[in-house]
């Protein structure tokens, strides 16, 4: 049976931490450098993040993510070098095509900001099962449907990627040419979203039928085989992480009335 969640089995320090912590992190990441507003504040996001992924020697499965949003970071870098509305000052010229640094630097904030929040969130969903992240988040008095979301959000990468490993082997065992030029790749892709898009519709009537069968969304008090309880490692990092909100939140704050 093929795993649906990324999750990287290791001993690290971020392996051992509440998956309530995990999602406070992600949390910080994203109010923290958006509430500083600078580059320098997205670049130190990413940084960290990117400091925790080596550490737990996760680097490697993160790199995917990372290829594929070069390609959409690269086209903001165009378009904004190009268009941004507030350019002024010419930072390098490919024949009579024009890049302003204004443009430029927006874009990096743009990046430096989906970097942030792209490792932060593969430095939680490769050191956390999907299992346990639904039932911490249930124990601690969240709704059943907050966890099925979030369990939702872990699996539906993995499982497009399944899905379409699947269907292209039926495909090319068709005769279909599903390798070669870039130009005979794209003639390939098309085909295989139909099938792709069903087969998701299919699961997802399949996934809520199995839920009412077992009762999802009865009013009864729910039972849990195991209990995880925050331990001091987890208070204490969420205690520097909240009060890092709190500062960044402040700080902004005081800027805006000043």
């Amino acid at each position: 049976m093929k795993s649906i969640s990324l999750y990287v089995e290791a001993k690290s320090p971020f392996h051992s931490l509440h998956s309530f912590t995990k999602l406070f992190y992600l949390l910080t990441m994203i109010i923290v450098p958006a509430a500083v507003g600078t580059i320098g504040a997205f670049a130190a996001g990413a940084a960290v993040s990117l400091f925790f992924l080596i550490i737990c020697r996760l680097f490697k499965k993160s790199l995917p993510f990372v290829i594929f949003t070069l390609t959409v970071i690269l086209i903001v870098f165009i378009v904004q070098g190009l268009t941004y509305p507030q350019n002024s000052v010419v930072f390098f010229s490919l024949g009579n095509v024009r890049f302003y640094k204004e443009g430029l630097m927006y874009a990096l904030r743009i990046g430096l900001n989906f970097w942030n929040i792209l490792f932060a969130f593969a430095l939680m969903i490769l050191t956390t099962k999907p299992k346990n992240m639904v039932e911490d988040c249930e124990q601690i008095g969240l709704s059943p449907k907050f966890g099925y979301i979030i369990a939702s959000v872990f699996q539906i990468i993995p499982q497009m990627t399944s899905t379409m490993s699947t269907i292209t082997d039926a495909q090319r065992s068709r005769g279909m040419e599903t390798e070669g030029k870039l130009l005979t790749r794209a003639k390939a892709f098309i085909p295989l979203l139909a099938p792709v898009v069903m087969s998701s519709l299919i699961n997802t009537k399949e996934r809520a039928m199995a839920l009412q069968v077992r009762g999802f969304e009865a009013n009864i008090p729910k039972t849990f085989l195991y209990k995880r309880n925050l331990k001091k490692t987890d208070k204490w990092a969420m205690s520097i992480m909240g009060a890092a909100m709190v500062a960044s939140i402040v700080r902004r704050v005081i800027l805006w009335l000043i």
